[in-house]
């Protein structure tokens, strides 16, 4: 059973919290770093972290960061020699980080430097049983697996949504700051800003107490034969943003997409809709395309928690 757990979190586009998703994978890190009775290290990076390391020094844990101006936006250069400088310190067993966009960059090339291994989208992780458990999702949410490793160190992904959020008194907290040099080599590429989409634009929204889950009926021949696929688009985004409903899609309407069959305008490109805002690079250098879209997304109660949801599985006028 590993006993040294390392927390990895990074600023948000402020410069001044953590997003979201770290208070949650935070929770789930501290879960079972108790179930299994070993000790967790939180690392941070960013700018100036101290606000950061107080909001979570209750959590009674070890705070490590690399902080300054070069970390304080995404960069695989400088975020990968961070995360890897961060380890290599704590030398843990196991890394738990949130599946941002940030993370999922740099991640995968940490854990290839310190010859471990690393799974992403993690929706779980379990110590039971003298073994820690991941679980994921494969085939499009049909298939949940249970991963074991004894890669060291393991890093795992989480993704939002799947856990409750940490929440604790802020205090002083006591930070080991870790000097990593940084050649201009690393600084090739610049961070520009943040491209966001419009209000009205924007179909999936994790904290809306309403979820409307479209099925493959919108896209369907109706009563004149015919398919009426902008009308179908009008009226779900009409519903979305009068009600500021989140967008879901039922399985059936996944599974069109690859059948090149006829699709809502909003469905085609990723699966995966955007729940992260975009970054721009100077150099050509792109988000990924879990971003840069605005879809449907397959909701399996845990990417969004509504209090109700609506399903909607054939097109009416009256919905409008």
């Amino acid at each position: 059973m590993p006993q040294n757990y390392l927390f990895l979190a990074h600023l948000d586009e402020t410069g001044k919290t953590l997003p979201k998703i770290a208070h949650e994978v935070l929770g789930a890190a501290l879960e079972v770093a108790q179930q299994s009775g070993g000790n967790l290290t939180i690392g941070l990076v960013g700018d100036n972290i101290q606000d950061a390391a107080d909001s979570l020094a209750s959590a009674g844990s070890r705070v490590v960061a690399v902080a300054g101006p070069d970390f304080a936006c995404p960069r695989y250069s400088t975020d990968a020699a961070a995360l890897e400088a961060i380890c290599r310190a704590v030398n843990p067993d196991v890394v738990i980080a949130p599946a941002t966009s940030r993370f999922l960059r740099a991640l995968p090339g940490v854990a290839q430097r310190l010859n471990g291994q690393i799974d992403t989208h993690i929706t779980s992780i379990d110590a039971s049983d003298g073994a820690l458990t991941a679980k994921r999702w494969f085939y499009r949410q049909r298939l949940e697996a249970a991963i074991q490793r004894e890669a060291h160190p393991w890093v795992l992904a989480m993704d939002s949504g799947c856990h409750e959020a940490w929440i604790g008194a802020s205090s002083s907290a006591n930070v080991e700051l870790i000097d990593v040099d940084v050649p201009e080599s690393a600084r090739h590429t610049t961070f520009v800003g943040i491209r966001v989409p419009n209000s009205d634009a924007q179909t999936i929204r994790p904290d809306a107490k309403l979820l409307f889950v479209a099925g493959a009926g919108w896209c369907k021949k109706q009563s004149d034969g015919q398919t009426h696929l902008p009308e179908a688009e009008t009226a779900i985004l009409q519903f979305l943003q009068n009600s500021g409903a989140s967008l879901g899609g039922s399985k059936s309407l996944v599974d069109q997409s690859g059948e090149n069959q006829a699709v809502l305008g909003f469905r085609r490109g990723s699966r995966r809709a955007a729940t992260e805002k975009n970054h721009m690079w100077s150099d050509g250098a792109s988000s990924t395309n879990a971003e840069r879209s605005i879809s449907i997304q397959t909701v399996d109660g845990r990417a969004a928690r509504p209090t109700s949801f609506i399903s909607a599985t054939r097109f009416r006028s009256s919905i409008v």
